[in-house]
């Protein structure tokens, strides 16, 4: 919660920015460098004991790249990788942590590409989930399986001149791996459905 009232925060700054003309860059490429916050809004079916998993936030940095092909219309290749704390309820048991790298492409429809103060967008595309780097809890070994998931996206960016410009960006994934403990003979599978919610700087050129 204490992340997710921090990331709101400055989203509500980044709002209030003044409106002001500037002199813009109007290359096709861009590029963004942000913070984000990942919040999972996980479910799971667990089989045979029940119950659900727990998958806590993480605030990382981002790197995405961003190419117009057209005025109004880009495509954006996001890069990130992030941490998790995974336990199951309502027992408690620890499951370790585990990090996911997960690189997304999204298609962006730009609205007001030549707006001065406020250029919103909104994407949608696909993902491909990576999962490694597992910390296992002593004497259990757990697997996830690498998914593909669909994404979509909302964001603006806010012109601060000679092509810089203040990026605000939401993103929900929708992501699952199924999941097998051994030797406890359980698996799982679970949706980890994250919203990223980003605040940082870009650069066209």
């Amino acid at each position: 919660m204490r992340l997710a009232s921090l990331l709101c925060g400055s989203f509500a700054a980044a709002l209030l920015l003044p409106a002001v003309a500037v002199a813009e860059n109007d290359g096709p490429w861009m590029v963004r460098a942000r913070a984000i916050g990942v919040l999972p809004d996980e479910s799971a079916t667990v089989v045979p004991i029940g119950g659900d998993t727990e998958i806590d936030d993480t605030l990382v940095p981002e790197l995405d790249f961003t190419y117009f092909f057209a005025k109004h219309w880009a495509a954006e290749l996001i890069l990130a990788t992030t941490p998790h704390d995974v336990s199951h309820t309502p027992t408690g048991l620890d499951l370790g942590s585990v990090w996911l790298l997960p690189p997304t492409l999204t298609m962006q429809y730009h609205i007001a590409p030549d707006s001065p103060s406020f250029r919103p967008y909104v994407g949608a595309g696909v993902n491909y989930t990576i999962f490694y780097n597992v910390d296992e809890p002593t004497g259990l070994s757990i697997d996830y399986e690498n998914s593909f998931g669909f994404a979509l996206q909302a964001g603006v960016d806010f012109p601060i001149g000679d092509g810089w410009m203040i990026n605000v960006d939401v993103k929900k994934v929708f992501l699952s791996t199924d999941v097998t403990i051994a030797p406890l003979g359980v698996t799982a599978d679970v949706d980890i459905d994250p919203w990223i919610v980003g605040l940082g700087v870009g650069y066209r050129y």
